[in-house]
């Protein structure tokens, strides 16, 4: 069996989660005040994710997933902070759409 050639490769993410970190953010936003919304939306990524995943013989996308709610779930605090601080947010860019840019 050979391997794919270089320029085929997708880029690894940075670093493989723990085999039990999807587990234990599925936990952790279960728990979070925001749940109710950001449980679905987590379950959809990850369904998703494992699609991809199947399609492509590729845990990548599934890393990517629980890089994603591992960042979003440090830095709520963070980001509340400043809503509460009434600073205009409207001139930012979605970093969905970001990330959507950069793969294609």
């Amino acid at each position: 069996m050979s391997a794919p050639p270089d320029h085929t490769r997708v880029p690894a993410a940075a670093y493989a989660p723990a085999p039990g970190a999807p587990a234990e953010l599925l936990a952790q936003l279960r728990a979070d005040r925001r749940a109710e919304r950001w449980v679905p939306a987590f379950e959809e990524e990850w369904a998703q994710a494992l699609e991809e995943s199947r399609r492509t013989f590729s845990l990548n996308t599934l890393y990517e997933v629980v890089h994603a709610w591992q960042a979003r779930l440090a830095s709520a605090p963070v980001v509340e902070a400043f809503m509460a601080c009434g600073h205009d947010e409207s001139g930012f860019v979605d970093m969905a759409e970001l990330r959507g840019r950069r793969r294609r």
